[in-house]
């Protein structure tokens, strides 16, 4: 399998991050390194939305070991939301990666303790502190 370009690579986060700009999901992402932060603002929910997550996400892990992703700006998440943070996170262990979460709202928390998903995830109260996990491994 031919290695894509950087430019190329780079074309196909923006065309992600694109067609997202009228969903209710937004993102930006910095690369730091061999992790990649994405920053979530919006709903994580099922259809679009937790496709154009999965797509972002596919995209930064080509290039980058660790991806956080970092929801501070996250006002709400479903079932099907969950279910998605449950796959990228396996996606991303299965390409010999992590995923880690970051700046979780008190209520998204508590969701995550009540559905025991919080168990399966590496959860950091900042970016700082996930960062620092990333390149201690």
């Amino acid at each position: 399998m031919k290695s894509e370009t950087v430019e190329r690579k780079q074309a196909k986060l923006l065309a992600c991050v694109t067609r997202e700009t009228e969903l209710s999901l937004s993102f930006d992402t910095s690369k730091l390194g061999e992790t990649t932060v994405i920053h979530c603002r919006g709903r994580i929910v099922v259809r679009e939305e937790t496709a154009a997550l999965s797509r972002a996400v596919a995209a930064v892990l080509e290039d980058s070991k660790h991806v956080i992703l970092e929801l501070q700006g996250v006002t709400a998440i479903d079932s099907g939301g969950l279910g998605e943070l449950v796959a990228l996170h396996m996606w991303a262990q299965g390409c010999g990666g992590t995923l880690k979460l970051s700046g979780l709202s008190s209520r998204l928390l508590y969701l995550l303790e009540l559905t025991n998903l919080a168990t399966v995830f590496e959860i950091f109260p900042t970016q700082e502190a996930a960062l620092n996990a990333c390149s201690a491994t």
